[in-house]
């Protein structure tokens, strides 16, 4: 099949959704078909990955509205960054601009088998929604892919208008594919029918794992972002800044003001990093003792950095907003992890057979002409 991908970014920026675009691309194309992946390029050499990998790279175009490309550049647009501080909310800016460039990537675009179109942000499927209501039979397939919800997203609550444009999409596409069961509430239930959960996917293939002997010190790590009140580490750190005994926080974040004010208090027990490739991050963080994973108030999303938790195979501990758990952390600081998280079948995150799961949608549905 000719399967196209559109996504804001893939490799090599690091994200969730960027590595879901590109692990899928990746897998479709090593299982035969012929794949094109679109995203904000920005200025770097594809050409070596499209040897490696037999997918066809193409670019969204370059942001005028500031959006960041795959080298993390965007434009500093001051009139623009106005928008997007006071209006960007209302208007959905600056990921509006993404409408009307995956409705041009389209148009480049004939005998489209599969349309894999990934989101956040949901503007892209927006874009598709507005090709394929224009040109009929195109795009034989599509699925809208969604990693967090639009409408029902605790983290972020939009105005009441764009309802009836997330209706318009969910009405066209064949499926909408989601991470989580839990993630079906977050949607409307006209379209409860058409959810299918797919979870996140990475290669096991290259995945190197540290010789774990337990550290001298309890050596703790988190990997991902924090929200203030949803997904909030603040309870945990005041807690960390009275204890006596020693131990070590190893935080790789982008989220550096919510760690950064308790680094006086904290001093070298503290360690803030910057995100690092996936399979560099895996390897870290099979050296530590155990793992955090600070838990969404909402229970429509995950964190997809579970799946790097799993595959390092160390401990994990939940930690709620309110950090009830100072008991089973006690036990964790020495070294018993008797009531752990436990991340089930972690083979349903390979990317093997999730990309094999995108594959049987469309063998199980009798085929539609959009």
């Amino acid at each position: 099949m000719k399967i196209v991908i559109i996504a804001r970014n893939c490799f090599p920026k690091l994200g969730p959704r960027s590595h879901r675009a590109t692990e899928l691309a990746k897998e479709l194309a090593r299982q035969g078909h012929e794949v094109v992946l679109y995203a904000l390029l920005g200025n770097y050499n594809y050409m070596s990955f499209e040897k490696e990998t037999k997918v066809k790279v193409k670019n969204l175009g370059i942001s005028k509205f500031g959006i960041s490309d795959n080298t993390e550049f965007s434009k500093r647009n001051y009139f623009y960054r106005a928008i997007r501080k006071f209006l960007g909310k209302y208007l959905e800016f600056p990921n509006i601009e993404l409408v009307s460039m995956v409705k041009n990537a389209l148009e480049c675009e004939n005998n489209i088998d599969y349309l894999i179109t990934i989101a956040s942000p949901h503007t892209i499927h927006w874009g598709a929604s507005g090709f394929i209501k224009k040109n009929k039979g195109k795009v034989k397939f599509w699925v809208a892919d969604c990693g967090d919800p639009f409408m029902k997203n605790p983290f972020h609550p939009h105005p009441f208008y764009f309802k009836n444009v997330e209706k318009k999409w969910g009405k066209l596409c064949n499926y909408i594919t989601v991470p989580i069961k839990e993630a079906k509430k977050a949607y409307y239930p006209e379209f409860s029918g058409k959810i299918k959960v797919i979870p996140q996917g990475f290669s096991f293939r290259d995945i190197r794992l540290f010789d774990y002997t337990p550290n001298t010190i309890p050596t703790f790590a988190y990997s991902g972002i924090v929200y203030d009140g949803l997904r909030d580490p603040t309870e945990f750190l005041k807690y960390l800044s009275t204890l006596k005994s020693d131990f070590r926080f190893i935080v790789y974040t982008k989220s550096v003001s919510a760690f950064n004010q308790f680094k006086h208090r904290l001093g070298n027990k503290l360690e803030i990093r910057d995100y690092i490739p996936r399979e560099e991050l895996i390897y870290e963080l099979s050296k530590m003792d155990f793992l955090i994973n600070f838990k969404n108030k909402s229970g429509v999303q995950q964190p997809s950095k579970l799946i790097d938790y799993a595959t390092s195979k160390r401990p994990i501990l939940d930690i709620d907003t309110s950090f009830d758990q100072k008991d089973i952390f006690h036990e964790y600081l020495d070294a018993n992890y008797s009531r752990g998280k436990v991340v089930h079948n972690i083979e349903r995150f390979n990317i093997e057979n999730v990309a094999r799961s995108f594959i049987i949608l469309k063998e199980e549905y009798s085929e539609t002409v959009l």
